[in-house]
């Protein structure tokens, strides 16, 4: 029988590092953030309903979705935020759905999804544990400025504006730190893994 296991976290927790870890060690991983990326591209009903919702400005020069804006535009206006989700939520639940499937049916004993919103989006059902990726609070404001190009009380707005990383900790099965180098991370990801094998054997 499968595992399912979901990764979830704050922004700029280390999830994609995380799940990179667990795709090294031979399982399959979906990406759900990539899954995002594709349900949007050129020609694309869903970039069409984004465009035609939020304006052309969200539209790239190659017509490529500009994910970076799009989020400057939706954040801190929550009916934006609302339809988004709206638009967004129901082409990548089914893509998720299918991949899920797919990755189950070649009888791994272990598939990984990486889920950002896992819990936002009630995602929860699909697996039979979760882990949440974990930074200190302050690696992570310092991790998204760095990344997205953000002041830190810009960061700090969009840390807050998720549900907050101890609470997801206090639901979830595991948690990973990945505040740590790189090697005890993956010894932490390999332990994991032959304690979900060795329950499923139990």
């Amino acid at each position: 029988m499968t595992y399912k296991l979901g990764i979830t976290g704050g922004i700029a927790t280390g999830k994609t590092t995380v799940a990179n870890d667990f795709r090294a060690a031979g399982y399959p991983v979906i990406d759900v953030d990539g899954i995002a990326r594709a349900v949007a591209v050129p020609g694309s009903k869903i970039l069409a309903a984004l465009q035609h919702e939020f304006g052309s400005m969200i539209i790239q020069g190659d017509g490529t979705l500009n994910r970076g804006l799009l989020a400057k535009v939706v954040f801190g206006h929550p009916r934006r935020l609302k339809r988004l989700n709206d638009i967004m939520q129901p082409a990548i639940r089914a893509q998720f759905e299918r991949e899920l499937k797919r990755a189950v049916g070649t009888g791994a004993d272990l598939v990984v999804a990486d889920v950002p919103l896992l819990y936002e989006q009630h995602y929860e059902d699909y697996f039979d544990g979760i882990a949440v990726v974990t930074v200190p609070a302050q690696r992570q404001q310092e991790r998204l400025a760095v990344r997205d190009g953000l002041t830190v009380n810009e960061a700090l707005a969009r840390i807050n504006s998720q549900l907050p990383l101890d609470e997801k900790v206090a639901r979830a099965n595991f948690a990973i730190n990945t505040d740590v180098p790189a090697e005890l991370r993956r010894v932490e990801v390999q332990q994991l893994i032959a304690h979900i094998l060795n329950t499923q054997s139990l």
